[in-house]
This record gives structure tokens, C-alpha cells and sequence, in this order.
């Protein structure tokens, strides 16, 4: 299926300038079962200094977060990684085209799926934040395991993150922000930003229930897969709360009203839906 998102122009993803290449992220080595971090490779070096910050974008789409919030982080490296390779053929086409006019050195496209680049890939305590905006909701039972936020994905997460690094996460869909908070409540403290240690209010919702109806909790509870015993083991090996919950704080590229700013939110605000978001800051 084609979205005809170059409009009858040749799009050029501009492997191993602005697209990764094959030469860059070789196949995985035969032994990865037996030593999974022979997989490893430091996404920090496919970039013209790797000694800055360095932040991903888990599904990119068209590209237009890391467009806008890029120019205004000059100092840090973003690498923004898209599964289906039209959106990702297109949005490295546009970051392609500014860096031809000398714009944008410090974004570089991924073809693949995120969830098994940070598995088998990223090294430990590399990457400053993840961005997860407007993931595919994946409504139907049958499809939930393809929904972004697993256990596994949110054990790697911690991993790869750098101490004190975020999970900025939002959706606009309401069963798909139950199950990520179904998953978050096994991973985080009781406390929401806003409710200091020790301070006891009246009636206050703290930890998940600050971001979600208790009700609506409780039913996604029950479609949350176990964790997996490889990362429980994984899980009691981090802090007691690997994650702090904690509002959300907009990228100063967003707009008047909005929270990021994508093409996706954009055109939801105009349908009137209403908006999900929240970050997990990792603990020590």
C-alpha cells in the first residue's frame, strides 16, 4: 500500500548521510543468542561529533517533530527510527533537502523496528530521552502485542537511558493509554510530580491514578500480558521503582496549545480528541 507521500517526486532517503546504512548497522553476529551484547553498536558514532546528547524518536512518521525540535537543539544528536519505510523514506527525504542547505546535521534516519534496535542494539546508558508520540494504537485483542509499550521494551528503555533519562510519551487513544498505564504502574513509584516525599493530601491521586481513571485502569489490568520471566529478572536486578511518573513538559517546538506538535496531532486537535501524555524519568 503506497500513501503517495512524494507526490510523484523521487524520494531519497540518502543512505549513510542521512539514512543508516547497511554498512553502518551490519546483520546481527551468529552468537547474539548466546552473547546478546555482540549485537551491540554505539549510535552516538554515526554522527559528525557522538561526544553530544543524543536523543531517539520511536515511530517518526513524516519526520516533523524531529524537523522542528532539532533546529532548536543544535547541540544534540537525534536519530529518529520508522518502521514503515515510506514514512521513513520520506521523512529522511526532508531532513535530506535541509541538509543539503547546510540545516539539520544533527538527525539521522533509522529503517527498523525500534523495539528490537534497543534489544539488540543500543548499549547501555547512551540516550538522554526516547520519544514515543502517537504510536499505532493496534486496537484489536489479537494485535495488542504489537503495541509499543511491553514490559521488554520498558526494561530496555531504563537500560539504555543515561541516569535521570525520560520516556516522553503521548497518545490519543484512550484504550492504548489504559494499557500503557497498566504496564507503567509495575515500574514506577506511588507518587506523581506535585505530591513531595512525605506529604499527605486529602482525596490527592497519586502515581497512575493522577493520569487515568482508577476504573479505567483496572480494566486494562486484565489485558496486560505477564511479565516475561527474562525481564522480571532483569526488573529485580533496577530500584524498587525503576521509573519516576511525572507530567509531561512540552518541546519548545510545539505550538500554541498543542503538546508536540506532529502531523498526527495536529490533524486529531481538529477532530476534537482529546490527548494522553506523560514522562518516566529513570531512577538509580
Amino acid at each position: 500500500m503506497s500513501f503517495g507521500l512524494g507526490h510523484g517526486r523521487p524520494l531519497d532517503p540518502a543512505p549513510g548521510w542521512v539514512g543508516v546504512s547497511e554498512e553502518e548497522l551490519p546483520p546481527l553476529p551468529d552468537d547474539i543468542l548466546s552473547d546478546p551484547r555482540s549485537g551491540w553498536i554505539d549510535p552516538r558514532n554515526w554522527f559528525p561529533d557522538p561526544r553530544r546528547p543524543f536523543e531517539l524518536e520511536i515511530g517518526s512518521g513524516k519526520g516533523t517533530f524531529l524537523l522542528q525540535q532539532a533546529v532548536l537543539q543544535p547541540q544534540t544528536n537525534f536519530l529518529g527510527i520508522e518502521w514503515a519505510r515510506e514514512f521513513y523514506t520520506y521523512a529522511a527525504d526532508r531532513v535530506r533537502r535541509r541538509r543539503t542547505a547546510g540545516r539539520l546535521l544533527n538527525v539521522r534516519m533509522l529503517h527498523t523496528d525500534a523495539s528490537e534496535f534497543l534489544h539488540w542494539r543500543c548499549p547501555d546508558t547512551i540516550c538522554r530521552v526516547v520519544h514515543l508520540y502517537f504510536s499505532d494504537p493496534w486496537p484489536k485483542n489479537r494485535h495488542h502485542k504489537k503495541r509499543v509499550i511491553q514490559h521488554r521494551l520498558l526494561a530496555d528503555v531504563w537500560r539504555v537511558l543515561i541516569p535521570g533519562g525520560e520516556l516522553r510519551v503521548v497518545t490519543d487513544h484512550a484504550d492504548l493509554w489504559a494499557w500503557d498505564m497498566a504496564h507503567f504502574e509495575q515500574w514506577v513509584g506511588n507518587r506523581s510530580r506535585g505530591v513531595s516525599e512525605g506529604q499527605t493530601l486529602p482525596h490527592a491521586r497519586e502515581g497512575p491514578d493522577a493520569f487515568i481513571d482508577p476504573e479505567l485502569l483496572a480494566g486494562a489490568r486484565s489485558l496486560v500480558p505477564a511479565m516475561p520471566e527474562a525481564v522480571r529478572v532483569r526488573r529485580a536486578a533496577m530500584p524498587a521503582a525503576p521509573f519516576d511518573l511525572l507530567t509531561f513538559d512540552r518541546p519548545e517546538s510545539a505550538g500554541a496549545g498543542e503538546l508536540v506538535g506532529t502531523n498526527f496531532e495536529r490533524k486529531f486537535r481538529e477532530e476534537g480528541r482529546a490527548f494522553h501524555a506523560c514522562t518516566l524519568r529513570k531512577r538509580v
